[in-house]
């Protein structure tokens, strides 16, 4: 289907084209609820009692998220975003079954399940994403279709979390079949709904190369891909497993080097070498760095405390899946207040100060917990929490899609719609890292309730340690935008 013919499709089949593409983020946030608010149990179903060993079942997922985007990004610009969308849905579907049925087996092949799940996103969302920027020129249509994809986060975290405890009443490995039938249903449907747009491809001229398969391999960018995905692969399972065995661990350390040293190695080829890098180059400026920047602070924040939030619940609070489902829901409602929200806001500030906003919430909305005492009422401030961390996120996301939308050309949207996704799932995993080994070095030498308290206090302060270097990037940021607005005045 032609681009003009996408945007004079039928009301009903726009509705419908957007619901899918919204349904693709929905799915993801969902999958990452469903383990959160049962992980205890699975742990025990597993035999695994070390907190930080806890945090593996969720940041493999989100690893392989965040790792695999930016290449599944550049993929859809060169064989078709429609394309990848179904084929992501299936192997969703595929290794959510085979979750549920590791119940049979041992904790690694869930583990394992987990994070190969974690690659069907990481082929949907940024093709989604990519057929949104492309159907839509920028204006309210694009920017509400924008702000609806980041609303549907906090609803799913909320939907699959609920559903799984549900489940987990009978037998928790049902959260995991149901969700591969929803995904499989989501597929098939988006044969049906989803338009044929125009890949990339044809702007990724390789000249005088013969041979198809030459052709993909220099468009795919592969060395520029393995470098990428072993370095961030690498330098992310260093962080995550520093938590369950410490630094004193030999291969802990030697992972650590070879991750920083592949990323070094990606840097140089995605500058000097590639034909066609991952990360187009006009997507590099001020604007942009800040951005990310921000993006990242905030969502690593957001990382942090969504696992330790259901930990506070669940562990120190005494709340069963259920009932910590039921404290945890106005999130869903006010992060479609916050995305609503940022369609009339981004249209009347810069995503700068936008920034700003989005760091006082994730700072706000993580010092209430932090500071609350255990035996504390659950109105007084995880109550007024969960109404503040949405204003951390729902803004952020939409505001640095549109930016880098903005910047890119049409067949770049793929790579655009990757490179906000990279930083927000990589960002989430390897703040968990972060926080785990925080944990386990701050709690040290105590034991039972006081071991606890003091883990969970250390990786929430680290968690607001983040979020107040993004509140300083963004003023930064301010700053040199205002001064930039001068120079340009005194010139003119």
């Amino acid at each position: 289907m032609p681009i003009s013919s996408v945007m004079q499709m039928s009301k009903f089949r726009e509705v419908l084209f957007v619901s899918i593409i919204c349904m693709t983020q929905l799915l993801n946030q969902a999958s990452l609820g469903q383990t959160l608010s049962i992980i205890n149990v699975i742990g025990s179903s597993f035999d695994i009692t070390d907190p930080p060993e806890l945090t593996w079942l969720i940041a493999g997922y989100s690893l392989t998220v965040g790792t695999f985007i930016l290449i599944f990004g550049r993929m859809g610009d060169v064989f078709g975003y429609k394309r990848l969308v179904i084929i992501g849905l299936s192997w969703y579907s595929l290794w959510s079954l085979i979750s549920g049925l590791a119940f049979y087996s041992n904790k690694v092949l869930f583990i394992f399940a987990r994070a190969l799940a974690g690659i069907g996103p990481s082929i949907t969302l940024p093709n989604a994403l990519a057929m949104l920027g492309y159907a839509y020129e920028p204006g309210f249509k694009k920017q509400l279709a924008f702000s609806l994809f980041a609303a549907v986060s906090p609803a799913g975290i909320v939907l699959g979390a609920t559903f799984a405890a549900l489940f987990a009443l009978s037998w928790w490995p049902w959260a995991f079949f149901t969700s591969a039938i929803v995904i499989a249903l989501t597929a098939i449907l988006s044969y049906f709904v989803l338009p044929d747009l125009p890949s990339g491809a044809q702007s990724l001229s390789t000249g005088h190369v013969k041979g198809r398969l030459h052709k993909y391999l220099i468009q795919l960018d592969l060395a520029g891909s393995l470098t990428g995905v072993l370095g961030l692969v690498l330098f992310n399972f260093a962080w995550n497993q520093a938590a369950i065995t410490g630094w004193k661990t030999p291969y802990v350390c030697v992972t650590l080097a070879l991750g920083a040293g592949f990323i070094l190695a990606f840097i140089y080829i995605e500058k000097h070498v590639s034909t066609f890098p991952l990360i187009p180059r006009e997507a590099f400026n001020h604007d942009t760095a800040f951005i990310l920047g921000c993006i990242a602070c905030s969502w690593g924040n957001f990382g942090i405390w969504l696992y330790y939030i259901w930990q506070e619940f669940e562990v120190v609070r005494g709340a069963s899946p259920l009932l910590a489902c039921a404290w945890k829901s106005p999130v869903a409602v006010m992060g479609f207040v916050a995305a609503g929200s940022a369609v009339f806001i981004l249209n009347r500030m810069h995503s700068s100060w936008v920034m700003v906003i989005v760091m006082l919430g994730s700072i706000s909305g993580t010092v209430l917990p932090a500071t609350a005492p255990p035996d504390q009422t659950y109105w007084a401030q995880i109550f007024p929490c969960l109404f503040i961390i949405p204003w951390g996120l729902d803004m952020s996301f939409p505001a640095a899609t549109l930016q880098l939308s903005k910047q890119m050309a049409k067949e770049h949207q793929g790579v655009s719609a990757s490179l906000v996704n990279t930083v927000v799932n990589y960002s989430i995993s390897l703040a968990l890292g972060f926080a785990g080994t925080v944990e386990r070095e701050a709690s040290m030498g105590y034991t039972g309730r006081e071991k606890t308290l003091r883990g969970f206090r250390a990786a929430w302060y680290f968690g607001i340690g983040l979020s107040v270097f993004g509140l300083a990037l963004s003023f930064v940021f301010v700053l040199l935008r205002y001064q930039g607005r001068q120079k340009a005045g005194s010139v003119a």
